[in-house]
């Protein structure tokens, strides 16, 4: 009796111990699978993504991956890494991403809105790629970005106003695309010159207003 009762309660805690490791698979390994439904939707020829594995507990060993203390992803570095497909809705889901560097690649598609959730994000580098449709308003929500360069893609429709409001942003490249309408020239939009938004045709700069010629001086009387 003795006997099939430890045997019982092995197997209770057998049961047990999978159960937390499928709970710690789905919960705890959330930011690895965000990444790894970005790794199924690109083409890598060179294999850069290689350790890239999902049955890992995290994604902190993974090449160009790099994580806080608490074992959260805070960088994506794949950058001139010739990469061809597309951004993913589950990228949004690294909420305490600061840097996604992603430039100099063939990554075409949309923007996801999602974007607009990793709301730590320091820059933002996705110059460079084949990118369409228009920028995301809600990238106005990333309200710690510094650095924004979508520059040298294909995207259209009007700059988000959403965009002004961001404080801290420094570095700002919205050139060699194809936007319309007119360039904002407020909030943080005001320290930026022409350069940020050059090589977009159908893009209308602020007017510039000249300055008023200063009064002539009043003759002296003699």
């Amino acid at each position: 009796m003795g006997r099939i009762h430890s045997l019982s309660s092995t197997s209770a805690l057998l049961w047990f111990v999978l159960v937390l490791y499928n709970i710690s698979d789905v919960y705890g390994n959330a930011e690895g699978d965000a990444l790894y439904a970005f790794k199924k939707h690109l083409h890598d020829p060179y294999d850069v993504l290689q350790s890239w594995n999902r049955t890992l507990v995290n994604p902190c060993t993974w090449f160009h991956v790099t994580c806080n203390n608490e074992n959260s992803v805070v960088r994506v570095d794949l950058g001139s890494a010739n990469l061809t497909g597309q951004l993913v809705s589950q990228l949004g889901q690294l909420v305490n991403l600061q840097y996604l560097e992603l430039y100099d690649n063939n990554i075409s598609g949309k923007i996801p809105i999602q974007l607009g959730n990793l709301t730590n994000l320091v820059s933002l580098d996705l110059y460079q790629n084949k990118l369409g449709g228009h920028i995301p308003e809600t990238l106005g929500k990333l309200q710690k970005l510094r650095v924004l360069r979508l520059n040298s893609n294909a995207l259209t429709r009007t700059i988000p106003y959403s965009l002004t409001t961001i404080t801290t942003l420094q570095v700002l490249d919205l050139s060699s695309n194809r936007l319309s309408g007119y360039v904002p020239n407020n909030g943080s939009f005001s320290r930026f010159t022409p350069i940020s938004f050059a090589n977009n045709p159908k893009l209308i700069l602020p007017a510039v207003v000249p300055l008023a010629p200063a009064p002539a001086p009043a003759p002296m009387n003699s």
